[in-house]
């Protein structure tokens, strides 16, 4: 296997390793629709929600029902019948709407026993109509009043995967049906979950089947990589009768209710789930309400990602090389950006008097370099440049010219940087000089 398959291979496993770390104790939220668990890769994914169950975190699961439902509605000859894309549920049909919801969520039960996983199926939604709505009475249609949170925490403090139908009751006990997509969302904000995964059968999200407003981010093999709670009804505007848009709905309010980040996906794809939560790029669209990327000062955890990051340009020459007591010394100067906690990108703002400054150490992992996390570090930099009274920047290098060319730098000589850095200056190296004039007085 060639020495690049290898390291690829091993930052993976790193990769997996740290988030695994990191999520141990946590509780996830999956709703899991109806056409995906009828799917043939369903048992894979079984199989996948038990891994992530024996590896610590805490796996809730709602099962959406519609398509049992429809069927068993139609068995029995009752008429199904649709507002805006919701439910009306008669009283006299609920009865046949229960046993479709529990079916459903019996047949997950069931899929994770196989891994010798206990799941339990239970009553923990309190419920209440949803009434009259431009004239159309919903009948037992109902909306979620609240989630009992302490019988489902003592549930998965003994182990167990809670199952959630999407079935509620009232006070009275009265059953109403409910929307499984609204359901997961109240559930994850209720429990203080750290994720909400929503599989469904809809294809991924990208170009050029979406109009992509401002604010969301596009991979270079067009996915619709994540968009902010704000950034979702733009989206929506512009594609209101494509496929996805209730996930996308759930997933923003989920986030404006506490959820930190929710992961839309499509379930006909074996795997997905493993490779959205072990991976920062995952598979699917994400919305997002926490700051998911930020560029920052470094820190001093931070200095064995930025080593690791700048290890390969290093290897190749493109960079000087760097121990962690020169980066260390100046901690000061760099900034990072940072995923999730971990450094895919770094760079270093070095001040040289004469009102000028030197942009070095600019190091990008090249899995994340489509996310353009070098020219944000750049941009970043100059802008602090600029606050900090600097006239000029200039960039000392052997093999990225034509990049800071791009970005607003122009050639220069030797003669243009300050008197203490011409010293410093590696003549063996030869690096191009390149300026960028900031201006001021």
């Amino acid at each position: 296997m060639a020495a690049p398959d290898i390291r690829e291979q091993v930052d993976l496993i790193r990769e997996v390793f740290a988030y695994a770390e990191r999520f141990r104790g946590s509780t996830f939220v999956f709703k899991i629709s109806n056409e995906i668990i009828d799917h043939p890769d369903f048992p894979q994914h079984a199989r996948d929600l038990a891994l992530l169950h024996k590896a610590g975190i805490r796996i809730v699961i709602v099962a959406g029902a519609r398509k049992r439902i429809n069927e068993v509605l139609n068995r029995y000859g009752v008429e199904r019948h649709f507002v805006d894309d919701i439910r009306v549920s008669a009283p006299e049909s609920m009865d046949l709407i229960k046993m479709a919801a529990f079916d459903v969520a019996h047949r997950i039960m069931t899929a994770l026993s196989g891994h010798k996983i206990t799941a339990v199926i239970g009553n923990w939604v309190r419920a209440r109509s949803r009434g009259v709505l431009d004239g159309t009475d919903y009948g037992r249609t109902g909306l979620v009043d609240r989630v009992t949170v302490e019988a489902v925490v003592r549930s998965l403090e003994q182990g167990h995967v809670p199952i959630f139908p999407c079935i509620g009751h009232n006070e009275s006990g009265d059953p109403f049906n409910l929307s499984s997509d609204e359901l997961a969302g109240t559930v994850a904000a209720s429990l203080n979950a750290r994720k909400l995964f929503l599989l469904n059968d809809d294809p991924v999200m990208g170009t050029p089947e979406w109009i992509i407003p401002e604010g969301v981010d596009v991979l270079e093999d067009g996915r619709i990589f994540r968009m902010t709670p704000a950034a979702v009804r733009d989206f929506i505007s512009l594609n209101p009768d494509k496929p996805g848009r209730i996930a996308l709905e759930t997933a923003a309010a989920a986030c404006r209710g506490g959820i930190d980040r929710a992961h839309i996906l499509d379930g006909r794809q074996s795997g997905v789930l493993l490779k959205e939560i072990f991976s920062n790029l995952g598979v699917g669209t994400m919305v997002f309400a926490d700051a998911y990327e930020r560029l920052r000062p470094m820190e001093s955890s931070d200095v064995p990602g930025i080593m690791e990051v700048m290890q390969p340009l290093i290897t190749e020459g493109i960079l000087v090389e760097r121990t962690r007591e020169e980066l260390e010394k100046k901690q000061k100067d760099y900034w990072v950006y940072a995923m999730d906690g971990v450094v895919h990108g770094c760079a270093a703002l070095h001040s040289w008097g004469e009102r000028s400054a030197e942009i070095a150490g600019v190091a990008v992992d090249p899995r994340y370099a489509q996310l353009g996390i070098g020219a944000k570090l750049i941009s970043r930099l100059s802008e602090k440049a600029v606050e900090e009274g600097y006239r000029q920047l200039f960039v000392l290098t052997t093999r990225t010219a034509d990049w800071f060319l791009s970005r607003g730098f122009r050639e220069g000589s030797v003669a243009d940087l300050p008197i203490e850095r011409r010293k410093d200056y590696d003549a063996g190296r030869n690096p191009r000089v390149l300026v960028r004039d900031l201006g001021g007085n």
